[in-house]
């Protein structure tokens, strides 16, 4: 799920900034931005947000500053500043052509001015940085809970709508048979077909037609997703990959029950049933 975390903290001198933010992603993702002499911390701190996220895209972005006071100075390149040089002046030959070089020009030349930074002490700010990154993903999570009600609300409320297509499907299930029995006697009567509502062909037709159009275990089955849905939304164990998965069976069975229906009232409430769960699955994948 998306959200925002920031914690700050000056510790031994050093201030030390930690942002967080994640977006909607089916997998987990961590993305670091480190000061380049804390590069041989990006391994431990990405499994530090990774046992707390479970699933999203996770961007940290580190800030490091000394607060002890002291001036940087800009480095130029001599060596590089030369080779620049060296080259406009090759092109103005070769071509015979006078190229304009301005400081501008300079400012855009990478890695020709630099900044002389005091080296990072590794070992000592390693507990500071861990200690305020666990506090930028406590806001981190706090965020992402608050938007968790939320999005638990709008899930039982679409499967709350589910359960009530799946109650109107199971109650009308029944007349289906009943309309089939009568619609064929009706087409067998206009045929000039004069058969007894006994016969056994007849009977033996309906009872082919009502097991092909059973769908009682379907109905089952989907009373029993929803059910465990329930209870997955309300575990506090990340359960994200588990209601995904819940949502493929969910659908295998709808699907079967639109299949099996052969009846257009049914179809509807199964068309509206199947709405409602692709717009469970979407959010689903939001879900740690």
């Amino acid at each position: 799920m998306t959200g925002y975390g920031r914690a700050e903290q000056n510790i031994e001198g050093w201030q030390i900034t930690i942002e967080l933010s994640a977006v909607n992603r089916k997998q987990t993702d961590i993305m670091l931005h480190l000061p380049s002499g804390l590069t041989a911390l990006e391994s431990e701190l990405k499994k530090q947000i990774a046992q707390q996220v479970l699933r999203g895209r996770v961007t940290a972005r580190i800030l490091v500053e000394s607060t002890k006071g002291g001036s940087k100075q800009i480095l130029l390149d001599q060596g590089l500043a030369k080779q620049y040089f060296d080259l406009i002046q090759s092109l103005e030959k070769q071509n015979g052509v006078s190229i304009q070089v301005n400081g501008e020009d300079l400012l855009r030349v990478p890695g020709l001015l630099t900044f002389d930074q005091q080296d990072l002490p590794l070992d000592d700010l390693k507990s500071g940085i861990s200690l305020v990154l666990g506090e930028a993903l406590t806001a981190l999570l706090s965020m992402q809970q608050a938007e968790g009600h939320h999005l638990h609300q709008d899930l039982e409320s679409r499967l709350a709508f589910i359960e009530q297509k799946i109650t109107h499907i199971a109650a009308y299930a029944h007349a289906v048979i009943e309309r089939y029995r009568k619609n064929l006697h009706q087409r067998l009567s206009e045929a000039g077909l004069d058969i007894d509502l006994n016969d056994d062909r007849l009977l033996r037709e309906i009872g082919l037609f009502a097991d092909r159009c059973d769908i009682s275990e379907e109905i089952t089955r989907a009373r029993s997703h929803i059910k465990q849905f329930r209870t997955y939304m309300n575990s506090e164990d990340a359960v994200g990959r588990s209601l995904d998965f819940l949502c493929q069976e969910f659908n295998r069975e709808i699907n079967t029950i639109g299949s099996k229906a052969n009846d257009a009232q049914l179809a509807q409430h199964v068309v509206e049933a199947k709405t409602e769960l692709e717009k469970i699955r979407e959010q689903v994948q939001n879900i740690q």
